[in-house]
Parts: C-alpha cells; sequence; structure tokens
C-alpha cells in the first residue's frame, strides 16, 4: 500500500498465441496481430477503421478518432468497461494461462498445483465452510475489546484488517528508511459517499448491501442476521463519517504524521494499538506514521463504543468477502452479484480459468512473471524503449529550463531531480524467494495464509534494512505504468510495451502520442500537485519558492475549474481537485512527448502519410490509445474513486494545445475551441 506511487489507470494485467475463436473481439484480435506479426493497426500505426470522420475534430476529438470503435465494439458480458488497455490486459491473460495449464500438467509444479487447486470447484464446494471454521472459532472466542485488538494482531499476518490498516513503506521525509504506517480502512462498499449521500441511488446501494450482508450471514450459518447486518451497516456508516475524503487524502503533507506508538495510543483512544502491533510483530516503540490522525482517533472511539458482536461480525464479513471465490459456489455468486453487478453493472462474471490465473499470479507472482518474460519479451523492446525514455526526459529538462514562472534556484533542483530518475523498463532485474510459501493443493485457504504470511514476514524484514530498489510495485503481465516519488523512478511493464502503446514499426509520431505520453504522463508526475512536494532525493519537503507555488498551485487551480465543467451524468461531474494530479499529468506528459516527437525530427519536415501530418498522427496517436467503453454504473463508481478522468476527458486534454488547433483547423467556432488565454500550460 505505496501511497506515493501514481500509475496510469486504475487497472491492469495481459496475451497469448492462439485463442478460441469465440474469445475474440475484433480489438483484441486486431492488437494480438500487430503484437505478433508486425503492425497491422494502419499503414502508420493507427486503427483509421475506427474514426468516425462525419465528426469535426474541433467539436469532439475522441469522437473523431474513435467514434466508429466506440459504437461498434460490445462491452464483454463480464466485464464492466472495455479499452485498449482491457484488449492488451485479456492478452496478457491468455498468454498467461498458456503457461499455467503447462505447469498444470506437470504435478510436481507448485504453479500447477495452485491453478489446479483454484479450478477445482467440486472439491471446494464438497468441503463447504470448514476450510475457515478454525478462524471463525477463534473469532467467536473474542469477548472483549483487548481480545479483539489481541485477535488482529494475530491475524493481520493472514491479510486480516479492520479499521487501523498498518504496512509497511519508505519514510516519506527520509526515503532511506521504511517505516511502519498507517492508513484509515473498514468500509465494505467502495468510498465514503456510499454511506453519507443523501440521494436515491446511494440509498439503493445501502439498502443492496444490506441484503449483501444478511444473505452472507445466512449462509454461512449466522443467527439474526438482518439485525446484525443493520448493525453492521450503521457501523460502518460511522467509520465512513469519520474518514477522510478522496480529495483530503491525496495531499502528500496533511498525511505526513509521524508520531511514536505511544502517542499513537493516545489517538486510538481505548482501542489497544500496542497489542495489535506487538501481536503482529510490528515494533511497540519508536515513530510510526499516521495518514489519517483525526479520522483515527474518531474511529477508535467508535471502536470502543460498540458492542463486540458488531467489531467481529466486521472482521467475519470481510473474511466472506475476501475468500468467497474459495468457498462454495454460491457465496462466490452473492459476492460477484453485489459487488460485480450491482456496484458495476456487470452482467457476467468472469470464466473461472481467468479468476484462477489471476489468483496464481497473485499468490506466485515472480514465479509466473519470470515464465512470462522468458517466453513473451522480446530483448530489442528494451532498447528501443529506452530510446524514447531518453528524449522524454530531455524534453522535460528544456520545459523546466524554458517555463517562466519557475525561480532559478528552483530551476537547478528540478533538472538535479529529473537526473536521478531511475527508468525500469519490462520486468524487475531480481525475482522474489517464494520458497517459504507452502502450497497445499486442494486447500486454497490454507495456501492463501501461507502466501499472505510470507507477503507479511517480507515486509517487516525491510524495518531497519535498506531499501529495496530493485522491487516493483506491478508485474511485468500489467498493462499500466507508474511513478513512485520516493524512489525517484519510472516505471513500464513489459505489457503496456506493445501496439497500440508501443510498436516499433509505426510511424514515430504514433509512437510519441501514445508511449511518448505515457513516458510523459510518469515523468510529470514527479512534477504534478503532489510530485513536486518530493525533492531531488526523494523526500517530502518544501523546495519550492513561495513564488513557484504560487504560480504552480494558479495554474492547477485553472485545470480543476476546466475538468470540473464537464458533466458526464446529469449533475454527475469530474472531479477536477481529485483527478488534479493526473490531469497534469496528461497536460505536461503530452506537452513533453511532443517536443521530443518535434526534435526527433532533427530539423525535417514530418512526411505525410495517407494524408495525415505528423503533428496529425501525434494527436491520433494519443486518442487511440483512450478508447473506452463503460458501462455506466461503472463510469458513476470511477467518478468517486478513480484519480483518473474518464477517457473521454483524457483526451480531451488536448484543449490546451497550440498545436492541435493548428493540426486540425480548429477554430472558435467548433465546441472544443478555447481561446489562448484559458489554454493551461502547467510546463
Amino acid at each position: 500500500m505505496n501511497k506515493f506511487v501514481t500509475g496510469l489507470l486504475a487497472t491492469t494485467m495481459l496475451a497469448m498465441p492462439a485463442m478460441a475463436q469465440d474469445d475474440v473481439n475484433d480489438t483484441e484480435a486486431r492488437i494480438t496481430a500487430a503484437a505478433e506479426r508486425g503492425h497491422e493497426l494502419g499503414s502508420f500505426g493507427f486503427d483509421a477503421t475506427g474514426m468516425d470522420l462525419s465528426v469535426d475534430p474541433g467539436d469532439d476529438f475522441y469522437a473523431y478518432a474513435n467514434g466508429t470503435w466506440a459504437a461498434n465494439t460490445e462491452i464483454p458480458s463480464d466485464k464492466s468497461n472495455y479499452s485498449m488497455f482491457g484488449a492488451l490486459d485479456d492478452l496478457s491473460q491468455k498468454r498467461t494461462r498458456v503457461i499455467i495449464e503447462e505447469e498444470a500438467a506437470d504435478p510436481d509444479s507448485r504453479i500447477g498445483a495452485l491453478y489446479r487447486s483454484y479450478m477445482d470447484v467440486d472439491a471446494i464446494n464438497a468441503k463447504g465452510l470448514e476450510p475457515i471454521q478454525a478462524f471463525r472459532d477463534s473469532l467467536a472466542e473474542v469477548s472483549s475489546l483487548a481480545e479483539y485488538a489481541a485477535f488482529l494482531g494475530d491475524n493481520t499476518k493472514y491479510g486480516v484488517s479492520a479499521t487501523f490498516a498498518p504496512y509497511v513503506g519508505q519514510d516519506d521525509k527520509d526515503p532511506t528508511k521504511y517505516m511502519v504506517k498507517f492508513w484509515q480502512a473498514g468500509l465494505g462498499m467502495p468510498d465514503r459517499d456510499y454511506y453519507l449521500e443523501d440521494n436515491e441511488r446511494m440509498q439503493g446501494f445501502r439498502e443492496a448491501y444490506l441484503a449483501y450482508i444478511s444473505d452472507m450471514m445466512t449462509m454461512a450459518g449466522e443467527e439474526n442476521a438482518a439485525q446484525r447486518a443493520a448493525d453492521l451497516l450503521a457501523f460502518e456508516t460511522k467509520l465512513a463519517d469519520a474518514h477522510w475524503s478522496r480529495v483530503q487524502s491525496r495531499d502528500s503533507n496533511a498525511r505526513y504524521n509521524k508520531m511514536s506508538v505511544a502517542e499513537l495510543q493516545a489517538v486510538t483512544g481505548d482501542f489497544d494499538i500496542v497489542t495489535l502491533l506487538d501481536r503482529a510483530g510490528y515494533p511497540t516503540t519508536g515513530d510510526v506514521i499516521v495518514a489519517q490522525p483525526d479520522a483515527f482517533q474518531k474511529m477508535g472511539q467508535i471502536v470502543a463504543d460498540s458492542d463486540i458482536q458488531v467489531l467481529k461480525d466486521h472482521i467475519l464479513m470481510s473474511t466472506l468477502t475476501n475468500t468467497a471465490a474459495m468457498l462454495p459456489s454460491q457465496f462466490d455468486e452473492r459476492q460477484f452479484a453485489f459487488y460485480g453487478t450491482t456496484l458495476s453493472g456487470t452482467p457476467e462474471q468472469q470464466g473461472r480459468w481467468k479468476r484462477a490465473v489471476a489468483y496464481t499470479v497473485n499468490t506466485l507472482t515472480d514465479e509466473v512473471s519470470a515464465a512470462y518474460v522468458a517466453r513473451y519479451y522480446p530483448p530489442e523492446t528494451e532498447a528501443e524503449m529506452k530510446k524514447l525514455v531518453d528524449n522524454v526526459v530531455d524534453a522535460m529538462g528544456k520545459r523546466i529550463d524554458s517555463v517562466a514562472w519557475m525561480q532559478p534556484e528552483t530551476k537547478q533542483r528540478a533538472r538535479a531531480k529529473l537526473l536521478n530518475f531511475t527508468t525500469k523498463i519490462g520486468y524487475p532485474s531480481q525475482w522474489q524467494d517464494y520458497s517459504d510459501i507452502e502450497v497445499s493443493e486442494g486447500d486454497l485457504i490454507e495456501t492463501s495464509m501461507s502466501a499472505a504470511a510470507w507477503a507479511h514476514n517480507d515486509a517487516l524484514s525491510k524495518l531497519g534494512g535498506p531499501i529495496r530498489r530493485w522491487e516493483w510495485g506491478m508485474t511485468p503481465m500489467t498493462v499500466n505504468a507508474y511513478a513512485n516519488f520516493g524512489m525517484q523512478e519510472i516505471v513500464f511493464p513489459a505489457s503496456i510495451l506493445q501496439p497500440p502503446f508501443f510498436d516499433p514499426d509505426a510511424d514515430p509520431a504514433i509512437n510519441y502520442g501514445a508511449i511518448g505520453a505515457v513516458i510523459g504522463h510518469e515523468i510529470s508526475h514527479h512534477f504534478d500537485d503532489q510530485g513536486a512536494k518530493y525533492n531531488e532525493r526523494g523526500e517530502l519537503d518544501s523546495w519550492w519558492t513561495d513564488a513557484d507555488v504560487a504560480a504552480f498551485t494558479a495554474a492547477g487551480k485553472r485545470l480543476v475549474d476546466q475538468y470540473n465543467q464537464y458533466e458526464i451524468f446529469d449533475g454527475e461531474f469530474v472531479n477536477g481537485e481529485y483527478t488534479l494530479g493526473e490531469n497534469i499529468g496528461d497536460l505536461a506528459g503530452l506537452a513533453i512527448a511532443y517536443d521530443a516527437y518535434k526534435a526527433s525530427l532533427n530539423g525535417e519536415e514530418a512526411p505525410v502519410i495517407d494524408g495525415t501530418t505528423g503533428d496529425q498522427r501525434f494527436f491520433l496517436g494519443w486518442a487511440q490509445v483512450w478508447r473506452r467503453n463503460y458501462r455506466d454504473e461503472e463510469l458513476k463508481r470511477r467518478l468517486k474513486t478513480d484519480s483518473h478522468s474518464p477517457s473521454i476527458q483524457r483526451v480531451w486534454v488536448l484543449r490546451n494545445f497550440d498545436a492541435w488547433y493548428d493540426a486540425f483547423n480548429v477554430t472558435e467556432d467548433d465546441a472544443m475551441y478555447l481561446p489562448p488565454d484559458e489554454r493551461v500550460k502547467v510546463w
């Protein structure tokens, strides 16, 4: 749970050499062809068949570039949305399946045993609730607040948490050290607004959640399920009211609250946080970092004032929810009905093999990743990608030099920060050793507990040790990218380095508009409204002059106001403040990618290809990677929980680029037109 790692988007995974025809839609088939036989997304790497040429590019550039694709692409029944990321994720998943099913044919393979166990639904159903019975018996014996704290501590190593979620991460102000950190927790629905907003839609979710809790408890053989469900919802509503909002929790300065364990104990009051730490194996002396201290104080009082049965039911429901796929099918199906269908609008659950692949990857991550990289990651990709990264980093340096609002002394340190970047491409330089994880074939719960205990012990072992700069926060199979402020790094997993993001056979304009802008996005995160608070050593530090802060904040406010105007549904808007960091990433990232593209031409004019100029292809490359269709409920959920703007509005960041206006002859008569003085420039 690294709260200063920020990524390109909020989801992901990957691919395959052969597939059943009924598993393939047109988008996936085209990308598969491009990935395996060279680019076939058009003569220069762009899928022109997905355009809607009846739309004026100045009225809606997303629809112009992607309108036919959007109209003709159905969201698969087991997905809440579908996109270029989703298409590559499907490919990745199928490639990974090939590897795992080969392992499944080997009776001695740990990967195979894990996959076979997950796929054996008949055996899971036959066992019933027996795999979690010992846990339930132990929970039933808890009869006091003190025993509750001890129980949580004992089971933290198995991934059990309630309201106070400890983890190990870098000290933001001294990133050479690992610290115990705390984050607010305890909600079963996606966001505090689901509990607190007074409208028909949220009330409907609360009623559905109440029914879900009652049904799960009833199926688990618990008595008085309806009343206990009502009590639990009331408890979580109090927690939601105590929680910081997502906007508040974005603030790196506000969430840096270092205190001693004794001081934290004073904050949590009658809840014995020291016992929790001690039983979980964390230090009980020294300092910790608490993200939302006043929320912790309120939550401590809420927990102390609550009936012990409610506290136990809170743990029980979390356990039933998180282990539903490893329990009899009725639990799995009911869990999906609420979280998949009700909250996100997804009609059907993913096939068992897809979830088995994901479970196997999540449990034995690096064992699967190493096999994936060996088979599917071409080494020449890294060299080509490194050139692009170097060019975009150089462009960012020139942007820093040229911005008028930044003071010379701040520019010097910003340049130093840029020079200190580490770029990670493809996959980690070393793999984790999972030999201590016991894979018990036929017992998913036991294996999951062993894997969780391994991860917990591994995290504890970091305390007092050197920073693991080789570690990654994503698998090579992940279709995404991220920036880590404390590590001063930008990271690009293998699976995003494929068409339409990166294609060595495509026209450079397309690559710069696609993966170049992704590179720029991640670089820009280190200079967004939160990343800019971290200096050249990755330390949370006030290193800007007051004049710099004022100018940067003013530009950010203009971007907030711009995105706040986007009404996605009646009365539901993009939250410009919550999405600010990602919007800066898009704005600045695309700008420096454009500069890098122009520099790559070495003063020459780009060729005209199929009637398109280089600048036109650059902006089309940007638009193409954001093709995405959403189910309404999923998009509404993301407006509350996703720090990224919807894909259409991500494309619309073009409104701020003079070069886009020139490339497509956009005038004040066009809907997307912004007067020059309203076009936001941050970097």
